[in-house]
C-alpha cells in the first residue's frame, strides 16, 4: 500500500490501520445487535399483548419479524466471530513482525561485534600469554626445586637420623644399647688376645 506520494507504508502502520478499522467494524455490529435484541423484547412484548386480544392475525406477522430479528442477531454475531479472528491474525502477524525486527537488530548488533574484534589480535595476546605464562611456571619450578635442594641440605642430617631411628625401631634394636654393645665386645676380645698373645717366661739354662 502506498500513499498520494507512492511511498509506502511501513508494515506496522498497515497493521495498526487495519487493526483500527476491524475494531470499528466490531463496534459497530455491537451497536446494531443492541438495537435488534431490543426489537426483540418489543416484539415478544407485542406478541403477548395481542395475543391476549386474540387478534391472531397481529400475532402472526409480528412472530415472523421475530423469526427475522433473531435470524439476524444470530448472523451479527457470526460476523462479529469472524472479525475477531481476524484481528487476531492481525495481532500474530504483528507479534511475527516485531520478532523479526528484534532478530534482524540482533544479527546487526553480531556483525557489528564481530567487525570490532580483531581475531589476530586476540589470536598474538593468546599466544603471548601462553609463552608468558611457560615461562612463569618454568621460574617458579626452578625456585622451588632451588629451594627443595637448600632444605634438603639443612635437613639430610637430621631426617637421616631419624630415618636409621625409625628402622632400628621396628627391628627392636634401640640405638643408644647398640652404640653401647659395641666397645664392650670389643674391650673383651682384646683382654683375650693379650692374655692369648702375652710373652711367656722362658727358662735359663
Amino acid at each position: 500500500m502506498g500513499n498520494i506520494f507512492g511511498k509506502e507504508k511501513p508494515l506496522k502502520e498497515v497493521l495498526r490501520e487495519n487493526k483500527r478499522m476491524i475494531n470499528r467494524a466490531i463496534r459497530e455490529l455491537d451497536r446494531e445487535r443492541a438495537g435488534l435484541e431490543r426489537e426483540e423484547k418489543r416484539l415478544i412484548s407485542d406478541i403477548k399483548k395481542f395475543a391476549k386480544q386474540q387478534q391472531m392475525g397481529s400475532v402472526k406477522i409480528m412472530a415472523k419479524d421475530l423469526v427475522r430479528t433473531r435470524q439476524y442477531i444470530t448472523k451479527f454475531i457470526e460476523m462479529r466471530s469472524h472479525l475477531n479472528g481476524a484481528s487476531l491474525k492481525l495481532q500474530t502477524v504483528k507479534s511475527h513482525q516485531a520478532l523479526a525486527e528484534s532478530m534482524s537488530s540482533v544479527a546487526k548488533a553480531m556483525v557489528k561485534m564481530n567487525k570490532a574484534v580483531n581475531v589476530p589480535a586476540i589470536n598474538k595476546m593468546m599466544q603471548d600469554f601462553a609463552r608468558e605464562n611457560e615461562k612463569s611456571e618454568l621460574m617458579q619450578e626452578m625456585m622451588g626445586d632451588a629451594m627443595d635442594d637448600v632444605m634438603d641440605a639443612e635437613g639430610n642430617a637430621e631426617e637421616e637420623e631419624m630415618v636409621v631411628s625409625q628402622v632400628l625401631d621396628e627391628i627392636g634394636v634401640s640405638f643408644g644399647e647398640e652404640m653401647q654393645e659395641a666397645p664392650v665386645k670389643g674391650a673383651g676380645h682384646g683382654v683375650e688376645e693379650k692374655v692369648d698373645d702375652g710373652p711367656k717366661p722362658v727358662g735359663v739354662g
